[in-house]
This record gives C-alpha cells, structure tokens and sequence, in this order.
C-alpha cells in the first residue's frame, strides 16, 4: 500500500482505538497491521505526539507477560479530535470515491 496513504490514515486508526478502549502501543501496531502494514516506528512517535498534545493521557498496568505496558487513554478534547478527523475523512473519501467513479465510466 502506498506510503502517503498509510501515514495521512494511521493517526484517525489511532485515534479510534483508542477511543474503543484503553491500549499499549504493541497491542495497536498488531491491530492496526492486522488491516495493513505498518512499521512499529510508525506509530510510537504518533502516540507521543498525542500525548503531548493532551488528546491521551497514560498510565502503566502490570503485565504477567513481561515489563508493566504503557496504556493510552482518550482524553475529552482527543475526542473531538477524532471527531473532527473521522468528519473530514468522511468528506474526502467521498470526494475521492466519486472521482475515482468518474474515471472508472470513461
């Protein structure tokens, strides 16, 4: 899958499961490679950016499978980010799909 498309699409992934339910970052990589492949490198960096823009806050959990895991939680205000994002991706797909569409008949 191209690159460009993988890295504009990941933060609303992340965002949105989040969103469903509190998550380490490996849990997310799975998750999200599970659809289409990413990079673990991907997808830390995303989530401190995140952090620090105040859309998660974190907490450390004990694991029985090693070292305590660092679990992401969706702050109020990163919900209405993933709000806002899930809106205009909704509106760009559209517009995509319909251009697509059109090159399609001719």
């Amino acid at each position: 899958m191209n690159v460009q498309f993988k890295k504009g699409v990941l933060e609303l992934c992340v965002l949105v499961l989040v969103n469903k339910r509190d998550r380490y970052g490996y849990e997310l990589v799975q998750e999200i490679s599970d659809k289409f492949e990413i990079s673990e490198g991907a997808v830390y960096p995303l989530l401190r950016r995140l952090t620090k823009e105040e859309f998660f806050t974190t907490y450390l959990k004990e694991s029985t499978e090693g070292p305590s895991r660092k679990y992401y939680h969706m702050t109020q205000s990163g919900r209405s980010y993933m709000e806002l994002l899930i809106e205009e991706w909704r509106t760009f797909s559209i517009g995509v799909n319909q251009i697509i569409k059109e090159g399609e008949e001719s």
